[in-house]
């Protein structure tokens, strides 16, 4: 049984610990309104240009088509790009990327393709090496930067578009949570390059009669590279505003889970005292008694 000058160091460790999980949470609750905000302002442009995309992708086949566009030819290997946060506290969040990532990858791996990792943020890669170390090529470290933007997001998306030009894989695909509220945000994983053809209505075109100067390929050719940096961008923004959500949960679960834990260790601190203060009475009782 701990003493009582131990129950009381275990209290008023987990009275500093609470103070501490209170203003991480109170840091987050704070961040998240402005991370939110911008991750669902960056949206209706992403599909804006998505839908314009469409309808110029409609318009041009064949050779005419940007390489950007029309792939290589061949779905034989395969890039993850793994976004993550490079701090954690966050909960689940940054186990629940990986999880969709090995996912994807063993069902790639299982259909005979070559499976390759490019990482975002330094949470992710410790689980990702341990399970495909050999598999791992470039890594992206947005450590250095307070809030990663869209000079980061151009930065990935240009070594992206570069290893692609190279020849170095097939078909891209970009791995991220997709910011729901503080309590929800979802992994999805999503074809980054080739460019995929946007379906539905926005890829139809519509009657409209629509002309575009330069030629569609010319436009293409500039749009398909701003397109892969909105996605990037995107994503940046998603897991900035998924991580200040899942800490400011995290924290809230650790600050409740704080305080019932000094209500035990108060209630045993006080039953021990009073154990204590029983048992010297007895003894004084009973040396009064032996005299």
């Amino acid at each position: 049984m701990a003493s009582l000058k131990e129950l009381k160091g275990r209290i008023n460790s987990v009275k500093s610990t609470q103070k501490i999980t209170k203003a991480k949470q109170m840091v987050a609750a704070a961040k998240l309104r402005k991370a939110q905000a911008a991750a669902e302002a960056a949206r209706p442009y992403a599909e804006r240009l998505s839908a314009v995309m469409a309808s110029l992708a409609g318009k041009v086949g064949g050779d005419s088509a940007p390489r950007l566009l029309a792939g290589t030819g061949s779905d034989q290997r395969h890039l993850l790009v793994v976004v993550n946060t490079d701090k954690g506290l966050c909960g689940g969040l940054n186990a629940n990327i990986v999880k969709a990532a090995k996912a994807k990858a063993r069902a790639l791996i299982a259909e005979g393709k070559d499976v390759q990792f490019y990482l975002v943020g330094k949470k992710g890669r410790a689980p990702i090496k341990r399970d495909h170390a050999d598999r791992i090529g470039q890594q992206f470290d947005t450590s250095t930067v307070r809030n990663p933007g869209f000079e980061e997001a151009e930065a990935i998306a240009d070594e992206l578009v570069e290893l692609f030009e190279a020849g170095k894989f097939d078909v891209a695909h970009l791995v991220y949570p997709i910011f729901k509220s503080a309590l929800a945000q979802d992994p999805t994983v999503q074809q980054l390059i080739p460019v995929p053809a946007p379906q539905g209505e926005a890829g139809t075109g519509g009657d409209a009669v629509v002309e575009y100067e330069p030629d569609e390929e010319a436009i293409l050719e500039e749009l398909l590279p701003r397109y892969v940096k909105t996605q990037v961008f995107g994503a940046l923004l998603e897991i900035a505003a998924s991580e200040q959500g899942a800490s400011m949960t995290a924290m809230d679960n650790a600050t409740r889970n704080a305080g019932e834990l000094i209500n035990k260790l108060t209630i045993q601190y006080n039953r021990s005292r009073q154990a204590a203060i029983t048992t010297e009475l007895i003894e004084i009782i009973a040396g009064a008694e032996a005299l």
